[in-house]
C-alpha cells in the first residue's frame, strides 16, 4: 500500500512499477485471505471424510480372542501405520487362530502384544465381519491430526502458487521495461552524443 501511495504522482512512474504494486497487494491479500481459507476448507472436508470412515470402521470391525500356535521367524514389518497417528506394528509376530463372527476358525500370522508368547496364550486381536485380522478402527484424534495436516498442505501449496504466479508476472513486466528501454535505446543511440543532434 506504501508503495501504491508514493507512486500515485510521482512523475518517473511507469505503467509496470503499478501494475508491479497492484500484483504484490493482491498476492498479500491471497495469501492473508485465501490460503487460510482453502486450508480450513480443506481440512473441515477431510476431517467430515476421516469421521465417516472411523465411524464406518468401527461399525464393521470388532475385537476378538486369539490364541498362540506358535511364534513365527517372520520380522514385522514396521511402516507408518495412514490409520492411527500413534500405533505401529511392532510386538512379536506369531501363528494364530481365532474365530469369525460367524464361528468359524482362522489362522494367521499376527502381531502379538505379549513380551514372550507361547503356545496356549490368548490376546485380543481386531477382526473384520468375514473375520480376517484387519487394524484397530481409525481414532478421531488421528482423523483430526490427519485433516490438520492436509489443511496446512493445501495452504501452503496456495501460498507457493499465489508467490509463483506473482514472481512469473513481476518476471514478465521487468521483460516489458527491458524491452521498451531497448526500444527508446535504439531510437535515441545513434544520435547519442552528436554535436547538434538534439540529444
Amino acid at each position: 500500500m506504501v508503495g501504491l501511495w508514493r507512486w500515485r504522482r510521482n512523475p518517473l512512474r511507469r505503467g509496470t512499477d503499478v501494475a508491479e504494486g497492484w500484483v504484490a497487494l493482491t498476492a498479500v491479500l491471497l495469501f492473508a485471505l485465501a490460503a487460510p481459507a482453502a486450508g480450513w476448507l480443506c481440512g473441515d472436508r477431510v476431517d467430515a471424510a476421516l469421521r465417516e470412515t472411523a465411524r464406518l470402521q468401527a461399525e464393521q470391525r470388532h475385537t476378538t480372542s486369539a490364541t498362540v500356535v506358535s511364534r513365527t521367524r517372520e520380522r514385522p514389518f514396521l511402516a507408518y501405520d495412514t490409520e492411527s497417528a500413534t500405533e505401529q506394528d511392532t510386538g512379536s509376530r506369531v501363528v494364530a487362530t481365532w474365530r469369525a463372527p460367524d464361528g468359524t476358525a482362522r489362522t494367521g500370522t499376527v502381531s502379538t502384544p505379549l513380551r514372550a508368547p507361547h503356545a496356549g496364550d490368548t490376546f485380543t486381536i481386531w477382526a473384520d465381519g468375514e473375520g480376517r485380522h484387519v487394524r484397530p478402527p481409525m481414532t478421531v484424534e488421528a482423523a483430526r491430526a490427519h485433516a490438520v495436516l492436509a489443511g496446512f498442505g493445501l495452504a501452503a501449496l496456495t501460498v507457493g502458487v499465489v508467490e509463483g504466479v506473482r514472481r512469473l508476472i513481476v518476471w514478465r513486466l521487468v521483460q516489458r521495461r527491458y524491452e521498451r528501454l531497448d526500444r527508446a535505446w535504439a531510437k535515441a543511440g545513434p544520435d547519442w552524443g552528436r554535436t547538434g543532434a538534439g540529444s
